[in-house]
């Protein structure tokens, strides 16, 4: 019985330590990052981590939400796309891919299935960024590290990597402001309800027309960042609400447009995204009227964010949210070839590439990959 109680003790113990040794608790050190040009910091007060060290190759995940629109279409394929190069490759053992839909709940638990296998590290887009704290505590508690990026996490114990979404919002409505002196009716055409994406840009755009002095009535639709979905909305909103004096949205904008077409409504100033059709539309307009901001980041952002997955898995300095730049072009300066491409898809979304991080696709690249679960 003696025996049995001394057994039970070390193997209690034995477990104790190995729980603790498996917490992914980074230590706080300074900056700059181990790629400083890449892993900038957010802002100036930006923690920096320092992971422990974990010996390749990796087992990384990526825990995708919403699918159905052209950006996590792309955003997948591009994701598939940098796991396949042979300096990513050669650090990976496994790289899987899960896309849960809008179900916050289907979500949490495709990370908790990655945290029970074992993975190293997930990366996440998240369908809402305050309903994930249990998980969270669980990839900590486990030693798994988790990314988000695009939609972020409201937490300080993952890494966050994203544009400045308020910002592109901010940039939008200032665009607005400028091409529509008097003020006047707006059109916008929000995302996907619930994501940290769409509230950001969404309070970006208000908070520069609500400070403009101007009067604005503005006319709210969902579009989900879909080209199909932001048409029907769009339509819907010129017949029942129309004309309008400025129009922004945040994805979809190719059908945005299509829509203006179809109804023959004016070509107004508008503040959208950077699909390719949308680029090829502002330039083929701006003469009647089609005065476009387009703006956004490039799905490849997910690749930024597997980088950065890898270089904290590998002990390197990361910070604890990493600012990417913004893809920017604006009316008179829409260039074929460089800021839009005639031959591609309407669908793809340009701004692809990264410079700073060595992360530059091209479309055929990503367009070989598939969209399905591997």
């Amino acid at each position: 019985m003696i025996k049995s109680l001394v057994g039970g003790v070390i193997a209690a113990t034995a477990f104790v330590m190995l729980s603790s040794s498996a917490i992914a608790d980074p230590e706080i050190v300074k900056g700059p990052a181990a790629e400083p040009d890449c892993f900038a910091p957010w802002a100036a007060d930006t923690q920096f981590f320092k992971y422990p060290k974990k010996d390749g190759p990796y087992r990384i995940a990526l825990a995708n939400g919403y699918i159905a629109n052209t950006w996590r279409i792309q955003m997948i394929q591009t994701a598939k796309a940098y796991a396949a190069q042979p300096d990513v490759a050669k650090k990976l053992k496994e790289f899987k891919v899960v896309s849960t839909g809008e179900d916050v709940p289907a979500q949490i638990s495709a990370i908790n299935n990655f945290i029970d296998s074992g993975f190293d590290a997930i990366v996440v887009n998240a369908q809402n960024p305050t309903a994930f704290g249990p998980v969270i505590k669980r990839a900590k508690e486990a030693g798994v590290i988790l990314v988000a990026f695009d939609n972020i996490l409201d937490t300080k114990d993952a890494i966050n990597v994203n544009v400045d979404q308020k910002g592109l919002g901010e940039l939008w409505g200032k665009w607005l402001v400028s091409h529509v002196p008097n003020g006047g009716k707006v059109l916008e055409v929000r995302g996907v309800a619930g994501t940290s994406v769409d509230t950001d840009r969404h309070n970006g755009i208000h908070e520069v027309l609500d400070g403009s002095g101007k009067k604005w009535d503005v006319t709210e639709v969902v579009g989900k960042w879909d080209d199909g979905v932001a048409q029907k909305a769009t339509a819907d909103a010129i017949a029942t609400s129309g004309p309008f004096d400025g129009i922004t949205g945040q994805g979809g904008d190719t059908g945005i447009v299509q829509a203006m077409i179809d109804a023959k409504h004016p070509f107004v100033p508008f503040g959208g995204e950077t699909e390719n059709g949308f680029r090829k539309y502002c330039a083929a307009h701006a003469g009647d009227g089609l005065k476009c901001s387009s703006a956004g980041t490039g799905p490849a952002q997910v690749a930024v964010a597997i980088k950065t997955a890898i270089a904290a898995l590998e002990g390197n300095v990361v910070p604890q949210s990493v600012k990417l730049p913004l893809a920017i072009v604006e009316d008179p300066n829409f260039k074929a070839g460089q800021d839009f491409f005639p031959d591609q898809s309407d669908n793809f979304f340009v701004g692809n590439s990264f410079p700073t991080c060595g992360i530059n696709f091209t479309a055929q690249e990503i367009m070989g990959q598939t969209k399905e679960n591997k």
